[in-house]
């Protein structure tokens, strides 16, 4: 995410001879499926742990404790959304692919504000409740650990957007705009749009199916696979087949001029420009096809299938955000901008966070990354404009009393995670070399490509490459509540 500028129960219907036999059918499907289900926990009766419980709430992270769901990992989602820009209504139909981690009588998934109609467990129908933002969900039958199971929820509702201090006080999640909705979620707005388990730690591949008015572009992750009209509805199906935090899902829709191509370097492209925007401000194409490029050479494969954008009029949305494959740009806009979203694909999607507090691995990364692009340029070094944050902020400024490798959710998205994070690299690159220091960075993406990470990974990789004890530097560069001697 960049900163905003300037710095930055089951009823049958039946009729004459045909009951019993549908009747027959349907109990022995259940009972066979029940068999099934049961048979694992029958022979585990001595061991408490088999027998099925609830998923807990949340996945425990101390920023959003009810965010992500307990007892399963999230596998696939297949999303298919239909949304009237003239009433602001989404009707969806969502299935949860997952894997029980435990036996499980029920369990959650995140959705706010919208209606639940219908929830389907491997078919059959499931009871549920709504608990705040919480669908839990009871299946006719138990759930086995270690089995793949589906769920489909049917919904419906007026999304409305998220706002507070966290996004800079700005609105974020599902956003209306003049033409049609600017969808940029993080850190907890994807649930707004689609039940989920919404947190990162739980990453998925996605199957997004939009149905919009025809006449407008339907915007999303991954590559287009499909787009077809069907009476005045226009229906385009993206798939994403990388792991993907939920947050990082869009469905953006709107007027837009699409510019599709392949990099220099041959990674597809695509990017969507809303026309009313000025032509003239900034190459989105251009840059982004080179940075694209350039951050392959320097931290490693780019690792989805497509690289672009998604330029649209959203002024109210003061900040841009690193969707997967297709960042969103809206009232901020610059080249910095840009080559700072596109370092998130590495730093942020390919690699997301295991718990929010260590946010400044996406966001430290993604400034610092704006440094080396204008090193890159030729127009400053990364150490001047390391000086240039260093020297903006005072010994007794705010600025150095956030601990960065836990700044603490509202303040998750300050001015220090960003920018003290990116300081804090380049002081690394200072203190082992640049040798070491670049030989850490693509071994950091390859080590942990679609995965999750967490501080103290990276600290422990940067002392193996490059043999020194680096304890105390970090301490006093990230977590030290002064501001930092120049060594």
């Amino acid at each position: 995410m960049a900163l905003s500028r300037p710095l930055r129960d089951l009823s049958i219907r039946s009729k004459g001879r045909r009951t019993p036999v549908r009747l027959l059918a349907l109990a022995t499907a259940t009972a066979s499926a029940w068999v099934l289900a049961a048979a694992p926990m029958a022979s585990a009766r001595s061991d408490r742990s088999a027998w099925p419980t609830a998923g807990a709430p949340g996945i425990g992270d101390t920023y959003f404790p009810e965010l992500g769901n307990g007892g399963f990992d999230a596998l696939h989602y297949d999303l298919d959304v239909g949304y009237t820009p003239s009433s602001g209504r989404l009707d969806g139909r969502t299935t949860v692919t997952a894997r029980a981690t435990q036996s499980l009588s029920s369990f959650d998934l995140d959705l706010q504000q919208l209606t639940v109609s219908k929830v389907e467990v491997n078919g059959l129908p499931a009871a549920f409740s709504r608990v705040g933002d919480e669908i839990r969900i009871r299946p006719a039958l138990p759930l086995v650990k270690g089995h793949t199971f589906t769920t489909t929820v049917t919904y419906g509702g007026i999304p409305q957007p998220l706002s507070g201090p966290i996004i800079f006080g700005s609105k974020y999640g599902w956003m209306k705009t003049k033409d049609g909705v600017f969808v940029a979620c993080e850190p907890n707005a994807a649930s707004t749009w689609f039940p989920s388990s919404d947190h990162p730690s739980d990453k998925a591949t996605f199957d997004i199916t939009i149905r919009a008015p025809k006449g407008l572009t339907a915007v999303s992750n991954g590559r287009l696979l499909a787009t077809r009209d069907r009476g005045d509805t226009t229906i385009t199906h993206w798939r994403e087949s990388k792991p993907m935090a939920p947050y990082l899902a869009t469905a953006t829709i709107g007027k837009f001029d699409v510019r599709k191509g392949v990099t220099p370097g041959g990674t597809p492209i695509y990017v969507a420009t809303n026309p009313a925007l000025p032509t003239d401000k900034l190459d989105f194409y251009g840059i982004t096809a080179e940075a694209t490029d350039y951050w392959s050479k320097l931290f490693g494969p780019y690792p989805f299938e497509e690289t672009g954008a998604i330029v649209d009029d959203m002024p109210q949305a003061e900040f841009s955000l690193e969707v997967q494959t297709k960042p969103v740009y809206s009232a901020v806009r610059d080249e910095s901008t840009v080559v700072h979203e596109l370092a998130h694909q590495w730093f942020g999607d390919s690699l997301s966070v295991e718990r929010w507090k260590d946010v400044w691995l996406n966001e430290g990364f993604a400034t610092y990354a704006e440094w080396l692009w204008d090193e890159h340029k030729g127009r400053k070094s990364a150490h001047q404009s390391f000086l240039e944050a260093y020297n903006a902020h005072g010994d007794g400024d705010a600025f150095w009393k956030l601990d960065v490798a836990d700044p603490k959710r509202d303040t998750m998205f300050s001015r220090s995670v960003y920018f003290r994070g990116a300081m804090t690299l380049q002081m690394l690159r200072e203190r082992i070399g640049d040798k070491a220091f670049f030989k850490l960075l693509p071994l950091w993406t390859k080590l942990h490509k679609g995965g999750n990470v967490r501080t103290a990974q990276f600290t422990g990789l940067a002392e193996a490459v490059s043999h020194q004890d680096l304890s105390d530097f970090f301490r006093t560069w990230l977590s030290t509540p002064q501001k930092p001697k120049l060594p």
